[in-house]
């Protein structure tokens, strides 16, 4: 992959449930130089950790080429599962260190796919602390739990 520092797009995800499990939301906020991308999408029933991941995928879903991204999510389930755990799940089989099925692996396997395309950087923020990219993530994801529920 040929890609100089500068071309870096910038993104931001964040999922919501209203309940866990319950109707649940995911948001991104995608940021190439002085462009802006905004997705979100939600479902019925699901769980936080499943809206996370979700928002990861489809941000990188809806990159076009190659990339260098710098990924940035509140979730350390996320990051931590990208940076730390998944190694030994895929040595295991898709299994943790307990020898039991890892949660959501149909997610982690379409992320780790995903991230096999691009040259991405994992950041934590904290959430809810003033992260601009953060907080606009958070109301789309926000937007996705009221697009199911209006729809119910």
């Amino acid at each position: 992959m040929s890609l100089t520092s500068n071309n870096v797009v910038e993104i931001y995800t964040d999922g919501a449930c209203k309940g866990n499990p319950g109707i649940g939301g995911w948001g991104a906020l995608l940021k190439y130089n002085d462009r802006e991308q905004e997705i979100f999408g939600g479902e019925e029933t699901t769980t936080n950790n499943r809206m996370e991941l979700l928002a990861a995928i489809r941000a990188l879903e809806a990159l076009k080429r190659p990339c260098k991204v710098h990924l940035h999510t509140d979730s350390q389930y996320v990051q931590k599962g990208m940076q730390e755990w998944m190694p030994g799940w895929k040595t295991r089989n898709w299994r943790t260190a307990n020898k039991k099925p890892v949660k959501n692996d149909d997610l982690w396997k379409s992320l780790d796919q995903l991230v096999q395309q691009h040259e991405v950087e994992w950041f934590w923020v904290r959430g809810h602390s003033g992260n601009a990219g953060n907080e606009r993530a958070d109301e789309l994801a926000n937007r996705g739990v009221e697009k199911i529920a209006t729809k119910m």
